[in-house]
């Protein structure tokens, strides 16, 4: 009898998710792999709340736990670390600098005082970017609200580490097949 409670109570402890060491104040202390907006840089210990951990830092790669060893390593390769986060700032500085030259249309329905019958946001612009070779997220997209009128904007795109760029995005109305075959007529 108290052998098979011994083997139900390993077979417990077993099956339990392994709990993350916390820190002074309650939280889960984490090193950093990589900066992380509104967090802290790479390399450094931050505290976060149990549930950011467990399932946006540890998933995607961004962190690891704050063992002695972790921070032992990452002090030891401090140098070669800034010279990778300096070379990933310079090429996000280029991409900038390579948007902000570039500028997209985007064909929509607008009735004849140039006003929209849907709108304009950050779908439609970064499949229309994906068409001019670049790659950037929806989220880095910064809208002040849809467009909704016809015109040009200077859309800000926020790709990281207080770097930002711009994008020129014409907001054109579409052509229909009718429209071109009587324009070519004329």
């Amino acid at each position: 009898m108290a052998r098979v409670r011994a083997q139900k109570r390993l077979k417990r402890s077993a099956t339990r998710v392994r709990r993350l060491p916390q820190g002074p104040h309650g939280g889960i202390e984490l090193l950093l792999i990589q900066s992380v907006d509104h967090l802290g840089n790479q390399g450094d210990v931050v505290e976060v709340k149990p549930g950011f951990a467990n399932n946006y830092l540890l998933p995607q790669g961004l962190a690891t736990l704050a063992t002695e060893h972790h921070k032992r390593m990452i002090q030891k390769h401090q140098s070669r670390l800034q010279e990778i986060e300096q070379q990933r700032l310079a090429s996000l500085r280029a991409l900038a600098d390579s948007l902000s030259n570039q500028s997209v249309t985007i064909e929509a329905n607008a009735n004849e005082e140039g006003h929209l019958y849907g709108s304009v946001g950050a779908t439609e612009i970064v499949a229309a970017v994906k068409r001019i070779e670049f790659s950037i997220t929806e989220d880095q997209i910064r809208l002040e609200g849809p467009l909704r009128e016809l015109g040009l904007y200077t859309i800000k795109i926020h790709l990281g580490h207080e770097i930002e760029g711009g994008l020129k995005v014409w907001v054109v109305p579409t052509v229909d097949e009718e429209d071109e075959a009587a324009a070519s007529t004329s």
